[in-house]
Protein backbone atom coordinates (compact mmCIF):
# COMPACT_ATOMS: atom_id res chain seq x y z
CA UNK A 1 0.00 0.00 0.00
CA UNK A 2 1.27 3.48 -0.88
CA UNK A 3 0.41 6.26 1.07
CA UNK A 4 1.44 9.97 0.96
CA UNK A 5 2.20 11.91 4.04
CA UNK A 6 2.82 15.58 4.64
CA UNK A 7 6.42 16.64 6.02
CA UNK A 8 6.77 17.74 9.32
CA UNK A 9 9.97 19.97 8.52
CA UNK A 10 13.13 19.86 6.27
CA UNK A 11 16.05 21.84 6.07
CA UNK A 12 17.68 23.91 3.53
CA UNK A 13 19.85 20.87 2.89
CA UNK A 14 17.57 18.68 2.09
CA UNK A 15 15.39 21.00 -0.05
CA UNK A 16 18.68 21.81 -1.79
CA UNK A 17 19.84 18.57 -2.34
CA UNK A 18 15.89 17.39 -3.52
CA UNK A 19 16.18 19.92 -5.62
CA UNK A 20 19.63 19.42 -7.46
CA UNK A 21 18.51 15.51 -7.96
CA UNK A 22 15.46 16.99 -9.91
CA UNK A 23 17.60 18.82 -11.75
CA UNK A 24 19.76 15.85 -12.75
CA UNK A 25 17.29 13.55 -13.56
CA UNK A 26 15.90 16.34 -16.32
CA UNK A 27 18.71 16.74 -17.77
CA UNK A 28 19.53 12.96 -17.64
CA UNK A 29 15.78 12.44 -19.58
CA UNK A 30 16.25 15.56 -22.07
CA UNK A 31 19.79 14.12 -22.89
CA UNK A 32 17.91 11.08 -24.03
CA UNK A 33 15.41 13.11 -25.65
CA UNK A 34 18.00 15.20 -27.99
CA UNK A 35 19.85 11.63 -28.63
CA UNK A 36 16.69 10.85 -30.24
CA UNK A 37 16.58 13.61 -32.47
CA UNK A 38 20.26 13.13 -33.17
CA UNK A 39 21.96 15.77 -31.75
CA UNK A 40 24.72 15.58 -28.94
CA UNK A 41 23.22 16.43 -25.72
CA UNK A 42 26.58 18.19 -24.33
CA UNK A 43 26.54 20.05 -27.35
CA UNK A 44 23.01 21.55 -26.89
CA UNK A 45 23.11 22.38 -23.81
CA UNK A 46 26.77 24.13 -24.12
CA UNK A 47 24.84 26.26 -26.90
CA UNK A 48 21.57 26.95 -24.30
CA UNK A 49 24.70 28.76 -22.24
CA UNK A 50 26.35 30.16 -24.54
CA UNK A 51 22.47 31.79 -26.37
CA UNK A 52 21.57 33.20 -22.48
CA UNK A 53 25.21 34.21 -21.76
CA UNK A 54 27.56 33.85 -24.79
CA UNK A 55 28.18 37.64 -25.11
CA UNK A 56 27.11 41.12 -23.90
CA UNK A 57 24.11 41.32 -26.12
CA UNK A 58 22.91 38.02 -25.19
CA UNK A 59 23.37 38.79 -21.78
CA UNK A 60 21.40 41.98 -21.88
CA UNK A 61 18.77 39.89 -23.96
CA UNK A 62 18.24 37.83 -21.12
CA UNK A 63 18.14 39.98 -18.02
CA UNK A 64 15.35 42.19 -20.72
CA UNK A 65 13.22 38.94 -20.78
CA UNK A 66 13.88 38.64 -17.04
CA UNK A 67 12.73 42.05 -15.79
CA UNK A 68 9.06 41.03 -16.07
CA UNK A 69 9.09 37.83 -15.17
CA UNK A 70 11.02 39.39 -11.86
CA UNK A 71 8.34 42.35 -10.91
CA UNK A 72 5.19 40.53 -11.77
CA UNK A 73 6.22 37.67 -9.66
CA UNK A 74 7.18 39.97 -7.22
CA UNK A 75 3.75 41.15 -7.53
CA UNK A 76 1.93 38.13 -7.69
CA UNK A 77 4.06 36.63 -4.55
CA UNK A 78 2.16 39.29 -2.09
CA UNK A 79 -1.59 37.88 -3.31
CA UNK A 80 0.02 34.23 -2.63
CA UNK A 81 1.67 34.73 0.28
CA UNK A 82 -2.35 35.81 1.34
CA UNK A 83 -3.44 32.59 -0.37
CA UNK A 84 -5.44 34.56 -2.78
CA UNK A 85 -4.81 32.85 -6.07
CA UNK A 86 -4.11 36.12 -8.60
CA UNK A 87 -4.30 34.10 -11.68
CA UNK A 88 -4.69 37.11 -13.32
CA UNK A 89 -1.35 39.04 -13.83
CA UNK A 90 -1.65 38.80 -17.74
CA UNK A 91 -5.05 41.09 -17.60
CA UNK A 92 -3.58 43.40 -14.87
CA UNK A 93 -0.40 44.26 -17.12
CA UNK A 94 -2.54 45.01 -20.22
CA UNK A 95 -4.48 47.15 -17.87
CA UNK A 96 -1.41 48.65 -16.76
CA UNK A 97 -0.37 49.27 -19.90
CA UNK A 98 -3.61 50.72 -21.55
CA UNK A 99 -3.35 53.27 -18.39
CA UNK A 100 0.11 54.20 -18.93
CA UNK A 101 -0.45 54.40 -23.33
CA UNK A 102 -3.44 57.05 -22.24
CA UNK A 103 -0.66 59.24 -21.06
CA UNK A 104 1.82 58.14 -23.62
CA UNK A 105 -0.21 58.79 -26.38
CA UNK A 106 -2.26 61.98 -25.47
CA UNK A 107 0.41 63.94 -23.62
CA UNK A 108 3.71 63.12 -25.40
CA UNK A 109 4.70 66.81 -25.27
CA UNK A 110 5.52 66.80 -21.53
CA UNK A 111 8.47 66.79 -20.26
CA UNK A 112 9.78 63.26 -20.08
CA UNK A 113 10.66 62.68 -16.26
CA UNK A 114 7.55 63.97 -15.81
CA UNK A 115 5.45 62.10 -18.09
CA UNK A 116 7.45 58.74 -17.40
CA UNK A 117 6.48 59.45 -14.05
CA UNK A 118 2.66 59.76 -14.54
CA UNK A 119 3.06 56.62 -17.13
CA UNK A 120 4.26 54.86 -13.82
CA UNK A 121 1.56 55.77 -11.41
CA UNK A 122 -0.97 54.78 -14.01
CA UNK A 123 0.56 51.77 -14.59
CA UNK A 124 0.28 50.98 -11.06
CA UNK A 125 -3.16 52.06 -10.92
CA UNK A 126 -4.47 50.63 -14.12
CA UNK A 127 -2.92 47.05 -12.82
CA UNK A 128 -4.09 47.74 -9.67
CA UNK A 129 -7.99 48.33 -10.35
CA UNK A 130 -7.73 45.46 -12.54
CA UNK A 131 -7.10 43.27 -9.14
CA UNK A 132 -9.05 45.02 -7.24
CA UNK A 133 -12.21 43.95 -8.55
CA UNK A 134 -11.77 40.76 -7.86
CA UNK A 135 -10.97 41.53 -4.15
CA UNK A 136 -14.01 43.01 -3.47
CA UNK A 137 -15.91 40.17 -4.69
CA UNK A 138 -13.78 37.72 -2.40
CA UNK A 139 -13.85 39.98 0.69
CA UNK A 140 -17.64 40.86 0.02
CA UNK A 141 -19.37 37.51 -1.06
CA UNK A 142 -16.81 35.19 -1.13
CA UNK A 143 -15.97 34.31 -4.70
CA UNK A 144 -13.83 32.24 -6.27
CA UNK A 145 -10.24 34.23 -6.94
CA UNK A 146 -9.12 31.83 -9.33
CA UNK A 147 -11.74 32.02 -11.53
CA UNK A 148 -12.53 35.91 -11.44
CA UNK A 149 -8.71 37.09 -12.16
CA UNK A 150 -8.81 34.69 -14.97
CA UNK A 151 -11.41 35.54 -16.82
CA UNK A 152 -10.49 39.02 -16.05
CA UNK A 153 -7.30 37.98 -18.65
CA UNK A 154 -9.58 38.07 -21.55
CA UNK A 155 -11.69 40.71 -21.06
CA UNK A 156 -8.56 43.00 -21.00
CA UNK A 157 -7.14 41.32 -23.86
CA UNK A 158 -9.97 42.06 -26.20
CA UNK A 159 -10.45 45.65 -25.16
CA UNK A 160 -6.64 45.99 -26.01
CA UNK A 161 -7.66 44.00 -29.46
CA UNK A 162 -10.33 46.48 -29.57
CA UNK A 163 -8.37 50.35 -28.97
CA UNK A 164 -5.29 48.23 -31.63
CA UNK A 165 -7.96 47.25 -34.42
CA UNK A 166 -10.53 50.01 -34.18
CA UNK A 167 -10.52 53.19 -31.50
CA UNK A 168 -6.95 53.87 -31.25
CA UNK A 169 -5.89 52.41 -34.66
CA UNK A 170 -3.02 54.46 -36.23
CA UNK A 171 -4.41 56.15 -39.42
CA UNK A 172 -1.03 56.80 -40.88
CA UNK A 173 -0.69 52.35 -40.74
CA UNK A 174 -2.26 52.22 -44.12
CA UNK A 175 -4.76 49.97 -43.13
CA UNK A 176 -2.31 47.88 -40.58
CA UNK A 177 -3.87 47.26 -37.43
CA UNK A 178 -1.55 49.24 -34.78
CA UNK A 179 -1.69 51.64 -32.65
CA UNK A 180 0.57 54.41 -33.00
CA UNK A 181 4.21 54.47 -31.42
CA UNK A 182 4.94 56.90 -28.46
CA UNK A 183 6.67 59.91 -28.52
CA UNK A 184 10.79 59.72 -27.24
CA UNK A 185 9.53 61.52 -24.37
CA UNK A 186 7.61 58.51 -23.55
CA UNK A 187 10.49 56.27 -23.43
CA UNK A 188 12.33 54.44 -20.78
CA UNK A 189 15.90 55.36 -20.51
CA UNK A 190 18.71 53.22 -20.89
CA UNK A 191 21.51 52.07 -18.26
CA UNK A 192 24.13 50.17 -19.20
CA UNK A 193 22.84 49.46 -22.80
CA UNK A 194 19.44 47.86 -21.07
CA UNK A 195 16.14 49.82 -20.38
CA UNK A 196 16.03 50.97 -16.71
CA UNK A 197 13.52 48.72 -15.77
CA UNK A 198 16.32 46.47 -14.60
CA UNK A 199 17.19 49.13 -11.95
CA UNK A 200 13.27 49.35 -10.90
CA UNK A 201 13.21 45.50 -10.77
CA UNK A 202 16.41 45.15 -8.12
CA UNK A 203 15.08 48.17 -5.87
CA UNK A 204 11.61 46.38 -5.94
CA UNK A 205 13.12 43.35 -4.58
CA UNK A 206 14.31 44.85 -1.70
CA UNK A 207 11.29 47.02 -1.03
CA UNK A 208 9.26 43.87 -1.31
CA UNK A 209 11.58 42.01 0.81
CA UNK A 210 11.59 44.70 3.67
CA UNK A 211 7.53 45.17 3.42
CA UNK A 212 6.53 41.78 3.88
CA UNK A 213 9.04 40.94 6.42
CA UNK A 214 9.90 44.05 8.54
CA UNK A 215 6.05 46.14 8.01
CA UNK A 216 2.43 45.44 10.25
CA UNK A 217 1.17 45.26 6.87
CA UNK A 218 3.52 42.09 5.29
CA UNK A 219 2.97 40.57 9.03
CA UNK A 220 -1.07 40.69 8.76
CA UNK A 221 -0.91 39.13 5.15
CA UNK A 222 1.51 36.56 6.29
CA UNK A 223 -0.96 35.87 9.31
CA UNK A 224 -4.07 36.11 6.99
CA UNK A 225 -2.63 33.45 4.82
CA UNK A 226 -1.99 30.86 7.54
CA UNK A 227 -5.27 31.61 9.29
CA UNK A 228 -8.37 33.59 8.77
CA UNK A 229 -9.59 32.29 12.43
CA UNK A 230 -5.86 33.78 13.94
CA UNK A 231 -6.27 36.91 11.81
CA UNK A 232 -9.81 37.38 13.41
CA UNK A 233 -8.31 36.65 16.51
CA UNK A 234 -5.59 39.29 16.35
CA UNK A 235 -7.70 41.56 15.55
CA UNK A 236 -6.66 42.04 12.05
CA UNK A 237 -9.41 43.92 9.43
CA UNK A 238 -9.42 41.22 6.96
CA UNK A 239 -11.36 42.98 4.23
CA UNK A 240 -8.88 45.87 4.64
CA UNK A 241 -6.15 43.42 3.98
CA UNK A 242 -7.13 41.70 1.38
CA UNK A 243 -7.98 45.15 -1.03
CA UNK A 244 -4.90 46.32 -0.49
CA UNK A 245 -2.74 43.99 -0.98
CA UNK A 246 -3.98 42.36 -3.86
CA UNK A 247 -3.96 46.22 -5.25
CA UNK A 248 -0.60 46.30 -4.51
CA UNK A 249 -0.29 42.73 -6.35
CA UNK A 250 -1.85 44.16 -9.40
CA UNK A 251 -0.17 47.38 -9.48
CA UNK A 252 3.56 45.75 -9.59
CA UNK A 253 1.83 43.87 -12.66
CA UNK A 254 0.40 46.79 -13.95
CA UNK A 255 4.13 48.66 -13.32
CA UNK A 256 5.38 46.06 -15.43
CA UNK A 257 2.46 47.05 -18.41
CA UNK A 258 3.86 50.18 -18.64
CA UNK A 259 7.71 49.19 -19.00
CA UNK A 260 7.15 46.55 -21.28
CA UNK A 261 4.76 49.19 -23.55
CA UNK A 262 7.74 51.87 -22.77
CA UNK A 263 10.62 50.50 -23.47
CA UNK A 264 10.28 47.08 -25.12
CA UNK A 265 7.23 47.95 -27.20
CA UNK A 266 7.18 51.49 -27.97
CA UNK A 267 3.44 51.10 -28.45
CA UNK A 268 0.53 49.22 -26.80
CA UNK A 269 -0.80 45.98 -28.27
CA UNK A 270 -2.33 42.30 -27.60
CA UNK A 271 1.12 41.45 -27.56
CA UNK A 272 2.59 43.18 -24.92
CA UNK A 273 1.97 40.90 -22.05
CA UNK A 274 4.18 38.20 -24.07
CA UNK A 275 2.25 35.21 -21.49
CA UNK A 276 4.83 36.47 -18.53
CA UNK A 277 1.36 36.57 -16.29
CA UNK A 278 1.50 32.63 -16.22
CA UNK A 279 5.15 32.29 -16.16
CA UNK A 280 5.34 34.16 -13.45
CA UNK A 281 3.30 31.90 -11.47
CA UNK A 282 5.67 28.76 -11.83
CA UNK A 283 8.71 31.27 -11.17
CA UNK A 284 6.57 32.54 -7.54
CA UNK A 285 6.34 29.14 -6.44
CA UNK A 286 10.00 28.13 -7.87
CA UNK A 287 11.23 30.92 -5.70
CA UNK A 288 8.71 29.35 -2.59
CA UNK A 289 7.56 33.32 -2.60
CA UNK A 290 11.00 34.83 -1.34
CA UNK A 291 11.28 38.01 -3.10
CA UNK A 292 15.75 37.44 -3.23
CA UNK A 293 15.12 33.82 -4.61
CA UNK A 294 12.21 35.00 -6.84
CA UNK A 295 15.32 37.60 -8.53
CA UNK A 296 17.44 34.63 -8.75
CA UNK A 297 14.88 32.34 -10.37
CA UNK A 298 13.74 35.23 -12.71
CA UNK A 299 17.20 35.28 -14.41
CA UNK A 300 17.47 31.21 -14.83
CA UNK A 301 13.85 31.04 -16.10
CA UNK A 302 14.55 33.76 -18.63
CA UNK A 303 18.65 32.28 -19.32
CA UNK A 304 16.02 28.62 -20.04
CA UNK A 305 14.25 30.89 -22.69
CA UNK A 306 16.56 32.43 -24.32
CA UNK A 307 18.71 29.39 -24.56
CA UNK A 308 15.79 27.74 -25.95
CA UNK A 309 15.02 30.28 -28.20
CA UNK A 310 18.82 29.77 -29.57
CA UNK A 311 19.47 26.08 -29.85
CA UNK A 312 16.45 26.22 -32.58
CA UNK A 313 19.15 28.19 -34.98
CA UNK A 314 22.18 26.67 -33.84
CA UNK A 315 21.15 23.17 -34.27
CA UNK A 316 17.35 23.41 -36.95
CA UNK A 317 15.87 22.17 -33.93
CA UNK A 318 11.96 23.32 -34.41
CA UNK A 319 10.10 25.47 -32.01
CA UNK A 320 8.04 22.59 -30.67
CA UNK A 321 11.17 20.17 -29.88
CA UNK A 322 12.92 23.22 -27.97
CA UNK A 323 9.40 23.77 -25.71
CA UNK A 324 9.82 20.22 -25.53
CA UNK A 325 12.99 20.52 -23.45
CA UNK A 326 11.86 23.56 -21.45
CA UNK A 327 8.98 21.83 -20.64
CA UNK A 328 10.44 18.50 -18.97
CA UNK A 329 12.52 20.33 -16.82
CA UNK A 330 9.66 22.36 -15.39
CA UNK A 331 8.48 19.45 -14.95
CA UNK A 332 10.95 17.97 -12.69
CA UNK A 333 11.85 20.63 -10.75
CA UNK A 334 8.61 21.36 -10.03
CA UNK A 335 7.62 17.82 -9.34
CA UNK A 336 10.42 18.28 -7.03
CA UNK A 337 8.46 20.45 -4.85
CA UNK A 338 6.03 17.32 -3.87
CA UNK A 339 8.99 15.51 -2.36
CA UNK A 340 9.73 18.37 -0.62
CA UNK A 341 6.40 18.94 0.94
CA UNK A 342 5.65 15.02 1.25
CA UNK A 343 6.88 12.25 1.45
CA UNK A 344 5.99 8.62 -0.10
CA UNK A 345 5.49 5.46 2.35
CA UNK A 346 5.40 1.99 1.10
CA UNK A 347 3.65 -0.64 3.26
CA UNK A 348 3.39 -4.16 2.29
CA UNK A 349 -0.14 -5.38 2.66
CA UNK A 350 0.35 -8.33 4.23
CA UNK A 351 1.75 -6.38 7.50
CA UNK A 352 -1.02 -4.51 7.07
CA UNK A 353 -3.49 -7.65 7.61
CA UNK A 354 -1.31 -9.43 10.58
CA UNK A 355 -1.58 -5.83 12.27
CA UNK A 356 -5.13 -5.95 11.79
CA UNK A 357 -5.63 -9.53 12.67
CA UNK A 358 -3.49 -9.03 15.54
Amino acid sequence: MIRVVKKSEITKTQSIKIRTVAIILALLVVAVFILSLGLNPFKVYASMIKGAFGSNYKIRQTIITAIPLLITSLGISVAFKMQFWNIGGEGQIMMGAFFASYFALNFGNLPKPILLLIMAVAGVVGGGIWAFIPAFFKSKWGTNETIITLMMNYIALKWIAYLQYDLWKDPKAMGFPKIPNFSKNAVLPKVLGIHIGWIIGVILVVLIYIFMNYTKKGYEIKVLGESQKTAQYAGINIKNTILSAVFLSGGLCGLVGMIQASAVSNTLSVQISGGVGYTAIIVTWLASLSAPLILIVSILFAALLQGGAYIQTAFGIPDAAALVLQGVILFFVLGSEFFIKYKVLVKEKSNEIQKEAQ
